[in-house]
């Protein structure tokens, strides 16, 4: 090893381990993956040692005895971590077949659909109603011959359901064994290409992740048994500071603010960063508060105030207040969501315009569901409010709201409402018939009973930022107020923000660190 500390060599070993199990966890498993198992492929034949197998070989269809009788029962499933909808399926424009099971040397008598993991998939599998007399056919769902055809079912995580089909030999089929069925679909941004496979149940873990997990055990016993051996205690990280910071701000960048200070209280024994449903009002309401800490605490000169932070989607108003200094800290991702009664998903730039001018106010004016729009806005001040004005509407102010409340939007007529933080919008747009609102990407990602609006036909994508098609973004800045002093609360949490923990924290709540783009100082797409 020449040189190199053993208890260095082991936590160098034991995140590359970590890091192998989490790439295979989340970037090979953890995205997209629509799986299938073949749970039972047997014949009445193999069945003729138990009682009453006899029934079996003497099934009919159309009063004719089926030649070497065979039972399939697959189960399709959504084996990783996002969802998948009816657009993610690879299949030609206007199909509605999106998964085709083939049995070769076998015909199809009859299928079910049988086993949904949840009520609300049984929709997928009801029949158009055409009027009386007329034929009962399900969209996408079909059987011919050895052919079975599945629709586009969206799939939450984990969710299933089964098919299960009764065939029989094709008489110019000689093979003694059946092949096993073939399974063919595939979803967009899939793993393997998005390629279904055949996936395998493990009542913990994959057998790749338990083989590194009982490494990373090994190395970490080793690596503990290094620490309790050294007898110079750890010093704390160098962001660590002493006191109690307030922080203010964006409701559209708390969950980010939240996680990482709780990780960092954990790092610092010293530090507290209390919060309170209360802590995020908005980024000119937390704006104002550290002004007017700032100005109570009567700082003159260089002097700065080193226990408060404020938080804001895109920099300040030009209100006269030159204390306030910016620190650019992430660029984050905006949407627009919608209620999934309005039956759209993509909108162009101008009918946005459009619906917040009231010259559309019923989405089957673009191509959606006879439901009228309810805007669901933020209050003034709001970050992602403003962002939509500017960067979206072209520079448009959001009309006047109709309602003072929310729960007072009617069926029947469209109105506008105004709600005080994200969670209320994205709760409010869930249970309203028709409601359009704006949220930050990770936090509508996590919402249920929304869907995330395309703009243009972009989704909202760091990607599409980048290449200037995804209109919907803005610059988070951290404001303090004067400049911190180095050793103070608020310049360890900006600190600790930079650092390579803080960076995570903001990857994994879906925006970029201002470091990682071409010019940090503006923190714009390239």
């Amino acid at each position: 090893m020449s040189g190199i500390p053993w208890d260095t060599a082991l936590a160098v070993f034991g995140l590359a381990v970590s890091g192998a199990a989490a790439v295979w966890e989340f970037t090979l498993v953890g995205r997209k993956l629509l799986g299938y198992r073949v749970q039972m492929d047997t014949t009445a034949q193999d069945a003729a040692a138990a009682p009453y197998a006899g029934v079996l070989q003497q099934m009919q269809h159309n009063g004719t005895s089926l030649r070497d009788p065979s039972f399939v029962l697959l189960r399709i499933e959504n084996s990783g971590r996002a969802p998948i909808v009816e657009d993610d399926y690879l299949a030609p424009d206007g199909a509605r077949a999106g998964i085709r099971v083939s049995f070769r040397g076998r015909r199809v008598v009859g299928m079910v659909v049988t086993e949904l993991s949840r009520s609300e998939l049984g929709s997928f599998f009801t029949p158009d109603d055409h009027g009386p007399g007329s034929p009962q056919q399900v969209p996408g769902l079909g059987v011919s011959d050895g052919l079975i055809e599945l629709p586009k079912v969206k799939l939450n995580r984990r969710d299933h359901y089964k098919v299960l089909a009764v065939l029989e030999r094709e008489e110019d089929f000689r093979e003694q064994a059946f092949p096993d069925p073939e399974v063919v679909g595939g979803i967009v941004g899939g793993v393997r290409r998005g390629r279904m496979r055949k996936t395998e149940y493990y009542p913990f873990a994959a057998k790749p992740v338990r083989a590194l997990l009982v490494v990373l055990v090994l190395v970490l016993i080793g690596e503990s048994l290094f620490m309790l051996l050294r007898s110079d205690p750890e010093p704390a990280p160098l962001d660590c500071a002493r006191g109690t910071l307030t922080l203010s701000g964006s409701t559209a960048f708390a969950p980010v603010l939240r996680e990482a200070a709780r990780q960092y209280e954990k790092a610092c024994p010293d530090a507290r960063i209390p919060l309170s449903d209360r802590t995020f009002q908005g980024s000119v309401p937390g704006l104002s508060a550290l002004a007017a800490a700032g100005k109570k605490a009567g700082l003159t000169g260089s002097q700065g105030l080193g226990d408060r932070l404020a938080f804001s989607d895109g920099p300040k108003s030009e209100d006269g207040r030159p204390q306030l200094l910016p620190r650019p800290v992430a660029l984050s991702l905006f949407t627009l969501v919608v209620n999934p009664d309005a039956g759209v998903k993509d909108l162009s730039r101008k009918q946005v315009r459009d619906i917040y001018a009231g010259k559309i106010t019923n989405w089957n004016q673009v191509k959606g569901n006879n439901v009228p729009i309810h805007l669901v806005s933020r209050n003034p001040g709001s970050g992602t409010r403003t962002t939509l004005e500017h960067q979206v509407l072209g520079g448009t102010s959001l009309p006047a709201a109709t309602v003072s409340d929310c729960a007072s939007l009617t069926a029947a007529e469209p109105g506008r409402c105004e709600v005080a933080d994200t969670e209320t919008l994205l709760d409010t747009v869930a249970s309203t018939p028709g409601a359009l609102g704006h949220s930050e990407v990770g936090a509508a990602t996590a919402q249920d009973g929304v869907e995330e609006v395309r703009i243009d036909g972009y989704p909202a994508t760091l990607e599409g930022a980048d290449e200037g098609a995804y209109p919907y973004w803005q610059t988070e800045f951290a404001y303090t107020y004067g400049e911190p002093p180095a050793d103070s609360m608020a310049a360890g949490f900006l600190r600790y923000l930079a650092d390579e923990v803080g960076k995570d924290i903001i990857r994994s709540h879906g925006d970029r660190p201002c470091s990682e783009l071409a010019k940090p100082l503006l923190c714009r797409p390239s």
